[in-house]
């Protein structure tokens, strides 16, 4: 049975992929799992494959249902169709797009294919991966879950406005804390 290996994009920066691994019999469904599941992404939204060529045009649709929108063909559903039916080319090329509203795309581009399973592997499986993946909600700290240690450590709690204690008035300044400005002006913001 062939295995097909996967490079998967994130369209917005090229040194950020991950290598899927799936068989040739296995749907586009679980190739769509197993991307969302190697970029950390839930599964609550509209997805999509378009057949693409070396210029990455948009073709044919593979979806994950049947959408309300205007079709130029109907599209093939996920679930019914096996990755290695829509294989035309030893460099097969699709487009992934992942909630519509956001318009998450990532390239996803056939890099080998083998006769050979791995018998440790549960297909489909993440293969490799490079690049710290965009969160799909809003902002993730480079950190990731040293962040709340980072924040134990340096006690950043709601409220604290980030300075320290040295010279809060401790009688030996020099009283060069000016309050106002000493002619009565309004200072402006």
């Amino acid at each position: 049975m062939a295995v097909l290996k996967f490079r998967v994009y994130f369209e917005e920066d090229d040194s950020i992929y991950r290598d899927v691994v799936v068989k040739h019999t296995q749907t586009f469904l679980q190739l769509h799992q197993i991307i969302l599941k190697a970029y950390e992404f839930d599964s609550k939204h509209q997805a999509t494959f378009y057949r693409s060529n070396d210029h990455w045009q948009r073709g044919r649709e593979i979806s994950l249902e049947k959408y309300d929108k205007a079709y130029k063909a109907p599209p093939l559903l996920m679930q019914d169709t096996s990755i290695g039916s829509e294989i035309r080319d030893p460099n097969q090329k699709f487009i992934y797009v992942y909630d519509f509203v956001k318009g998450w795309s990532f390239l996803v581009e056939l890099i080998n294919v083998s006769k050979d399973e791995n018998a440790r592997l549960d297909y489909p499986a993440v293969a490799k991966s490079e690049g710290i993946a965009p969160s799909q909600y809003g902002t993730k700290g480079l950190a990731g879950d040293k962040l709340t240690e980072m924040e134990e450590k340096y006690d950043l709690v709601a409220g604290a406005d980030g300075f320290g204690e040295e010279g809060d008035g401790d009688g030996n300044d020099d009283e060069e804390d000016v309050v106002g400005d000493e002619e009565g002006k309004e200072e402006d913001y």
